[in-house]
């Protein structure tokens, strides 16, 4: 089997402050696994600039200038994490043999990529970073997350359970990658779909070596959202049989009502049908917003606009 051509692709949103931490510590990575003959001399890291508002564009210039082991892409507004990440796996495709995506903070551990590299010489085109236990989390985050997956699972949502976006995949998964054409993009969800031969490495996720997350409460909630209307139509199922259910317990209100009506039984009801109303009105808010989300979702997949503009790729 032939040495690799790696590219390790890292999206990057406001991470001048542990920017050249990130790339000081990657180049030591890559010059050891090159060094050992794991990945070929001609392999690259691909800093990809989501729309960046501090000096994260300049700072990847400048070190796309000083070592050639570096591509800069900056995509010309802010388009998210996941849109970023597919920027740089797209412009990996055509070059490289194997793509690592990781985030650009470093609290995906490096020593991954060896246990990455092994799989995947084993024949695993597909390999996902999972991590072992969450005790650098909050008890809240870790809770939430696998609140998460066990909902997903139960919607029939095919995911690696505990893993994120720290994945090595290879050409050919790329490429097959390449033939989803959604917007709204999930790609936890998305890559399994691929079927292609996979398999999992165990690592420790680390703190953030500098900045703030770039994934708070409201975004991590959006992102999980995304994630369900995205891969699942089983909530508009849901909804269908809650309003039956509802339907059937109004008939039977209704048979009850005839009955004391018709035994001549006086019934005030003003609590009863007040609640009623307002339980019935909050279930049909509820059921046309979720309907209204997807429908907002084809929306946009019909539109078919374009999910990312690469503005510039600077490279040696």
């Amino acid at each position: 089997m032939k040495i690799p051509k790696v590219y390790f692709v890292l999206p990057c949103y406001n991470e001048s402050l542990c920017l050249k931490e990130t790339y000081e510590s990657l180049r030591i990575k890559a010059d050891i696994l090159i060094q050992s003959k794991k990945i070929d001399k001609n392999s690259k890291v691909v800093f990809v600039d989501d729309g960046s508002k501090d000096d994260t564009w300049k700072m990847i210039a400048g070190l796309v200038d000083k070592d050639s082991i570096v591509v800069g892409l900056k995509l010309a507004h802010n388009v998210g994490h996941q849109n970023a990440l597919l920027a740089g796996l797209m412009y990996a495709k055509d070059y490289c043999d194997v793509s690592i995506s990781m985030d650009a903070d470093l609290q995906d551990d490096l020593d991954v990529v060896d246990g990455f590299l092994k799989e995947y010489g084993k024949g695993n085109e597909i390999v996902y970073g999972v991590r072992g236990d969450r005790k650098t989390d909050t008890k809240f985050k870790r809770y939430t997350a696998q609140m998460f997956y066990k909902i997903m699972g139960h919607l029939g949502v095919e995911l690696v359970y505990n893993a994120a976006d720290c994945r090595l995949m290879s050409k050919k998964a790329l490429d097959e990658l390449s033939n989803y054409p959604e917007v709204n993009l999930f790609l936890r969800g998305m890559v399994p779909l691929i079927g292609l031969k996979s398999s999992t490495v165990e690592y420790e996720r680390n703190k953030r070596i500098a900045g703030e997350s770039k994934y708070p409460l409201k975004k991590m909630l959006s992102f999980a959202w995304d994630g369900v209307t995205s891969f699942s139509v089983r909530p508009i199922k849901m909804v269908l049989f809650f309003g039956f259910l509802v339907f059937i317990l109004s008939l039977i209100i209704m048979i009850y009502a005839l009955v004391v009506r018709a035994v001549g039984r006086v019934v005030d009801g003003w609590t009863f049908i007040v609640c009623s109303i307002w339980l019935v009105a909050g279930i049909q808010m509820i059921s046309l917003g979720l309907i209204g989300e997807y429908i907002g979702k084809i929306y946009s997949e019909t539109k078919r606009r374009p999910r990312f503009f690469v503005e510039e790729v600077r490279r040696r």
